[in-house]
């Protein structure tokens, strides 16, 4: 075989790879759990709420709310901002108008959606906070536990964006959509 055939499949395995090891690092974080929680009143809680929106919500986190992990949030935050500022750029005029720019007008774009998912993250971590608060599974709860539980599953959010981001940009497929799955 020539060098010209070799290259592409080097390429893709080599892309291939990273999306494997991006898959690996999410199903890893999904196994860290935030600290400050009772994780055996957890297992009590999440298996008595298995089959209703509780159950729905760890599906869609990988199983990462079952076990309180840092990445509990998964990418909903940046579903629900994606979601939002789509509809926005149809109705509200300025995002209109950087929508019909081009390259630039996306990146920009792209840019405050990021900026939203961090907002809607930062808001549900702190409803997340109460609820298990409310749920008595945390052991020390206090302002120390809001500010710690808010900065380990907005920095999960975060993090799962940029991952897929680089499984798009170095990888194969949509790297969103490939967490997500």
């Amino acid at each position: 075989m020539n060098n010209t055939a070799v290259n592409p499949y080097k390429e893709l395995s080599r892309r291939l790879l990273f999306v494997l090891f991006g898959i690996f690092v999410f199903r890893v974080g999904a196994h860290i759990p935030i600290p400050g929680i009772d994780l055996v009143q957890l297992k009590v809680v999440m298996d008595k709420h298995a089959n209703g929106l509780l159950g729905l919500f760890n599906m869609f986190s990988g199983g990462a709310m079952s076990r309180l992990t840092i990445f509990t949030l998964g990418v909903m935050p940046y579903i629900t901002a994606s979601i939002i500022i789509q509809l926005l750029s149809m109705t509200f005029p300025p995002l209109e108008q950087l929508r019909k720019e081009g390259a630039k007008g996306r990146s920009k774009i792209a840019q405050y959606t990021r900026f939203a998912a961090l907002g809607f993250a930062i808001l549900q971590s702190v409803g997340v906070s109460k609820l298990l608060i409310s749920q008595n599974l945390v052991l020390d709860p206090g302002p120390m536990f809001y500010f710690l539980t808010g900065l380990t599953l907005a920095t999960g959010t975060l993090f799962l964006m940029w991952l897929g981001e680089m499984m798009s940009e170095k990888g194969v497929g949509n790297g969103i959509s490939l967490i997500i799955f």
